[in-house]
C-alpha cells in the first residue's frame, strides 16, 4: 500500500479546523417600521425570554466549557435531559449527523488555492443539501497551539457540546470530494460503535503501519466515550508536555514513518495498538466502501464510471425522467438498486459504484505545497476531474452538465439523456 497518508500531513495547514462560520444576528425588528411599536423597549417581551431554553441545562453550568483542555464529566446524562427538554430537537427517530470541516483564515498561498476551496466547500453544501446533512463549516483555528493536523481535535469537541441534537459528528477534511451524491452513510452498521475512520486491521494489528488508517475523515458518536476519546487523542499533541516524547515513541514504534513528530494519525494507530486499549472495541475500520479513498486510484476511473452509469440508465427509463431536486433521495434509491441488479454496486478499486469520498491528500490545493511524489497538473487535474464529475449529478436536476471533465462551461442536457445525446 503506498505511504498516501504521509504525502502532505505536515504541510497542510488547509486542516485548520473550527468552529462554525458564523453570521452575526440583526434584531431588525426592534427598529422595523413593520414591528409593532418603533420604541426599543418593546421588543421581545418578558414572556418569551422566559421561555427561551427552557429550563435550565448543562448550557447554564460554568463547569461545561467547549475547549478541549477541560474534560466534560457525566455527558450523556447531560445531553439526554438537553433532549427530552426539547423533544423537537431530537431527531424524530433518525440519528442526526452534523458534518464539520474547515480551512485556514488566511488567503491561499497558491493562485488557484481560494478558488479550489470555495469550490470544495460547495461540494460538501451540495451533499448535505441532498441528504439532510447540517454541514458546520470553520475559518477560525479554536487553539493556536493545535494547528495543522490537530486543529481538528478542538472544533470536533466544540461541535459536539454546540450541537446536542447531533448524534453523529462527520469530520471531513477541506480536501476531500464528496464524489457519490447518491450514498448515506450506513449508520446501523455502526450501532455498537463509536468512532468509525477508512482502515484495514490486519495493517493496524500485524503490520503496525501508521498508513493503515487514514484520520482525515471520520465519523464520531456524540457521547461521553468520544469525548474522553479525544482527551486521551490530544494529549499526544502539541499541547502535551510530552509532545517530543510522543514523536520518538511514534517513530520508534512504526518502521515507515519518516518524520519524527506526533501526527494525528500515528497517535490514533498507537491508542488501538496498546495492549489493554479501552478504546479498540468501539472504533470501526471501514474498507467495504470509500469512506474516504485515495485519489490516485480513483481520479483516472471516473469517466469510466460514468460511462457505465449512463449505460445503465439507457436501460431504465424511470431514471432517464427528469424530476425535481427535492425528489433526489427517492431516485438515488433506486439508483441503488439498479445498480445492484446490473451487478455494479461493488465499491472499492474493483468496484464500478461511484466512490463516495476521494480524499486529495498530499496535494495541498491551499498552500500548494504538494508531496514531492505528486506534480501540480496530476493534483490540479484530479481535483477539477472529481468536484466536475460530483457537480454533473448536482446540474442533471437543473437541466446542465459540464462540457467536459475539465471544462468551467456547462451545457444543456438534452431531453431524456443519456438516451439521446446532444
Amino acid at each position: 500500500m503506498p505511504p498516501r497518508a504521509s504525502r502532505g500531513r505536515l504541510a497542510d495547514a488547509a486542516l485548520f479546523t473550527a468552529g462554525a462560520v458564523l453570521g452575526s444576528v440583526l434584531l431588525l425588528t426592534l427598529a422595523s417600521p413593520f414591528s409593532s411599536s418603533s420604541s426599543p423597549s418593546s421588543g421581545v417581551g418578558s414572556g418569551e425570554v422566559d421561555r427561551l431554553g427552557g429550563g435550565r441545562t448543562f448550557y447554564d453550568d460554568p463547569g461545561v466549557a467547549y475547549t478541549i483542555d477541560r474534560p466534560i464529566v457525566g455527558w450523556d446524562e447531560k445531553r439526554a435531559e438537553w433532549l427530552r427538554a426539547h423533544p423537537e430537537l431530537a431527531g424524530g427517530g433518525g440519528e442526526r449527523v452534523l458534518m464539520v470541516s474547515g480551512s485556514q483564515p488566511e488567503p491561499c498561498g497558491s493562485p488557484a488555492g481560494d478558488s479550489l476551496l470555495t469550490r470544495l466547500l460547495k461540494n460538501k453544501l451540495d451533499y448535505c443539501r441532498l441528504n439532510g446533512v447540517q454541514l458546520l463549516y470553520n475559518t477560525a483555528l479554536l487553539r493556536p497551539s493545535m494547528d495543522r493536523y490537530w486543529a481538528k481535535i478542538p472544533v470536533v469537541r466544540a461541535a459536539m457540546v454546540a450541537h446536542p441534537e447531533a448524534e453523529w459528528v462527520w469530520w471531513v477534511d477541506s480536501d476531500a470530494v464528496l464524489t457519490d451524491m447518491d450514498f448515506r452513510l450506513p449508520l446501523s452498521r455502526y450501532r455498537d460503535h463509536n468512532f468509525v475512520a477508512h482502515g484495514w486491521p490486519h495493517l493496524v494489528y500485524e503490520s503496525r503501519s501508521w498508513t493503515s488508517l487514514n484520520a482525515g475523515v471520520f465519523l464520531i458518536r456524540n457521547c461521553q466515550w468520544s469525548l474522553d476519546f479525544m482527551d486521551a487523542w490530544a494529549a499526544m499533541g502539541p499541547d502535551s508536555p510530552e509532545y517530543q516524547h510522543w514523536g520518538a515513541v511514534l517513530t520508534s514504534t512504526f518502521k515507515d514513518k519518516v518524520f519524527n513528530e506526533s501526527d494525528d494519525q500515528s497517535a490514533l494507530v498507537y491508542m488501538l495498538l496498546q495492549s489493554g486499549s479501552p478504546w479498540r472495541d468501539k472504533v470501526y475500520l471501514e474498507s467495504d466502501y470509500y469512506f474516504e479513498g485515495y485519489w490516485l486510484e480513483i481520479a483516472g476511473r471516473l469517466g469510466n464510471i460514468t460511462e457505465r452509469y449512463e449505460a445503465m440508465e439507457r436501460g431504465a427509463a424511470p431514471l432517464r425522467r427528469r424530476h425535481a431536486e427535492a425528489e433526489h433521495a427517492s431516485y438515488a434509491a433506486a439508483r441503488d438498486a439498479a445498480l445492484a441488479g446490473a451487478g455494479l454496486a461493488e465499491s472499492g478499486v474493483s468496484g464500478w459504484r461511484r466512490p463516495f469520498v476521494t480524499h486529495f491528500t498530499g496535494c495541498q490545493p491551499c498552500s500548494g505545497h504538494r508531496n514531492e511524489h505528486y506534480t501540480g497538473k496530476s493534483c490540479d487535474e484530479g481535483i477539477r476531474r472529481a468536484l466536475s464529475f460530483a457537480d454533473d449529478q448536482v446540474l442533471r436536476a437543473y437541466g446542465f452538465r459540464h462540457a467536459g471533465p475539465l471544462s468551467d462551461a456547462v451545457s444543456p442536457l438534452p431531453f431524456d439523456h443519456p438516451t439521446q445525446t446532444a
